[in-house]
């Protein structure tokens, strides 16, 4: 039977057991989110005793099937006061799902002021002190000194100084196969395991065998299938593996939806310059890779491995959202310097998305320059020192602005809005609006329809439609996010009738199960309401699923505004 594993870091006391049968049916984002709702006090401080660090694999991680890697992290998040669930790539969490554990709960607060390392193997579980040399240390080294005392091939979940130091902004960093850095990122999850005093989660598989199949011959046929969908379809065979997520800028900015000067306009003359089409470019005359996969059996491969001007790693993972924070919103079009950020990121473990969204809000108050490249890596490496302008750097967008006395600031529940222009793309304005995790385009891509026009097309710069589009987008996505699978899949699932159907296919191959399209959209609002339940709980009420004041401007070029009534606006969860 699949394990349950509990780990009190207040009385060092390891609990394993069977899943409880009311736990039995979830995976991923669905046994996080439900998880948290049902064992997490709402009103608890997000740093304290009552608060609990969940992480969980798909229903598919860690088989065969393409791009089954992922894993989901929950907890209730320090940065938005809600709940969260934030989603990673890396080795970790094909390992849990190989040793048969389901889930991985972190509870209780030490009374030693010192770090440790929780180590998992099939033996079961050891809380040992963290080695003295990894405490304060960046995470691509504190990675080295943990492979090289447990093993060259184990997983590991670490915290870089800014977990350490409890920065809101914090996220928590996973080794991918080449020991690089992949991150569940937003939310501030990385708070809540410094907290606990976890330097780390090591997981080593060693005797653990291959993941059980109830039927492989229906598991193998449909992974075909599966997979056909993935490699065919424009955007998932051919435009991610060329270009990365950067493939975007060019394409928003052309739509009109690209932010610009911490949103006030939605288009620039430069944006080439930190374009996917350039970056590939660079990428490619310094020898590095312009394709990489983030985890084991991804064919998608958006990820990529960025070289220095002397051909030497820099950064991967070099993604859309932070190019265009760093790059459009803070007016610098230098990739270099946005590389040499995405490393600091990466390195002192704070959320790419929410700080350089941060970085803009730093230029908003004067703080530093416009499109200053220099000292916006100066202000970046303030958060590794721990200064105070570090540590409110580090603790995002909504407490510099706050701090400053800001009214032009891009969050929803605390938490900053990424990438896309809601008054341009309007259908992921209603998801930042209203998802429970706070701004976060994942949630509910609508981008896909309003600009790629995948899954058909609504009018970006339209009302008709966004409504159901958000509402179904968000419910779809809980549903895939508890899959296991990278989110990028629905790009086909979404034109490919077979290739869903084929992920439905998978599941049961894998359980023995009957499961249909309808027990999937059944699965996804359960999810969906478990997370608005413990966020009402907390305190949220409607009057939290709104935009910031000042998207009322007019946005260049197409002069459109955030035009949605409350009334409208509440319907979107009207399920």
């Amino acid at each position: 039977m699949p394990k349950f594993i509990r780990v009190d870091m207040g009385t060092k006391a390891v609990q394993i057991d069977e899943c409880p049968e009311k736990y039995a049916g979830l995976a991923g984002r669905g046994l996080t989110s439900i998880f948290v709702a049902d064992e997490v006090k709402p009103t608890c401080h997000p740093l304290g005793k009552y608060n609990k660090l969940i992480f969980a694999p798909g229903y598919l991680t860690g088989t065969s099937a393409a791009n089954s890697g992922r894993l989901s992290c929950g907890a209730k998040s320090p940065l938005t006061g809600g709940i969260k669930e934030s989603n990673t790539g890396g080795t970790f969490a094909q390992k849990m799902s190989k040793m048969d554990i389901k889930a991985l709960v972190f509870e209780g607060l030490p009374e030693e002021d010192k770090f440790f390392v929780v180590k998992v193997t099939m033996d079961g579980v050891t809380i040992d002190e963290a080695p003295a040399e990894i405490v304060g240390m960046g995470n691509y080294e504190a990675i080295k000194v943990l492979q090289a005392k447990y093993g060259p091939k184990v997983g590991v979940g670490i915290v870089g100084p800014a977990g350490e130091m409890r920065l809101t902004a914090a996220n928590i960093s996973f080794a991918d196969p080449q020991s690089n850095i992949r991150s569940a990122g937003r939310g501030g999850l990385g708070a809540v395991m410094g907290s606990k005093k976890i330097k780390a989660v090591v997981i080593d598989d060693t005797g653990a065998t291959a993941v059980p199949i109830a039927n492989p011959e229906a598991f193998k046929d449909a992974s075909k299938r599966f997979t056909n969908a993935l490699t065919t379809h424009p955007v998932t065979g051919q435009g991610l593996p060329k270009y990365g997520t950067n493939i975007l800028v060019n394409i928003l900015n052309e739509a009109g939806g690209l932010p610009t000067k911490n949103f006030r306009t939605g288009r620039n003359e430069w944006a080439n310059n930190i374009g996917g089409e350039t970056m590939a470019a660079t990428i490619e005359a310094r020898k590095g890779k312009t394709s990489h996969g983030c985890h084991a059996g991804c064919i998608i491969r958006c990820s990529q491995q960025y070289n220095d001007k002397d051909e030497k790693y820099l950064t991967s993972g070099f993604e859309y959202e932070t190019i265009w924070a760093l790059g459009a919103n803070a007016c610098v079009d230098d990739l270099d310097a946005i590389a040499y950020a995405d490393r600091e990121f990466d390195d002192v473990g704070v959320d790419s998305i929410e700080v350089s969204v941060t970085v803009g809000v730093a230029m908003e108050a004067g703080i530093i320059p416009w499109g200053d490249a220099t000292a916006m890596l100066e202000l970046i490496q303030e958060i590794r020192k721990g200064t105070p302008l570090g540590r409110i750097v580090g603790s995002g967008a909504g407490a510099l602005g706050q701090m400053y006395g800001l009214s032009r600031v891009p969050v929803v529940k605390n938490q900053a809005i990424p990438a896309y222009d809601p008054r341009a793309v309007k259908g992921v304005g209603l998801t930042y609006a209203t998802t429970p995790m706070g701004a976060d385009h994942t949630a509910g891509y609508a981008v896909a329809t309003n600009i790629l026009k995948v899954g058909g097309f609504v009018d970006p710069l339209g009302k008709a439609g966004q409504v159901e589009l958000s509402r179904n987008l968000q419910i779809a996505t809980a549903a895939v996010d508890s899959t296991g699978m990278c989110l990028f899949i629905a790009f086909a699932i979404l034109d490919i009738a077979d290739g869903f159907n084929a992920l439905v296919e998978m599941i049961n191959a894998r359980y023995n199960l009957a499961l249909t399209g309808d027990d999937v959209v059944a699965l996804g609002k359960t999810i969906l309401k478990a997370e608005r339940g413990f966020n009402q709980r907390a305190g949220f009420t409607n009057a939290h699923d709104r935009l910031p004041e000042f998207f009322e401007e007019k946005c260049a070029p197409h002069d459109v505004t955030w035009d949605f009534t409350d009334a409208e606006i509440d319907e979107v969860f009207n399920f």
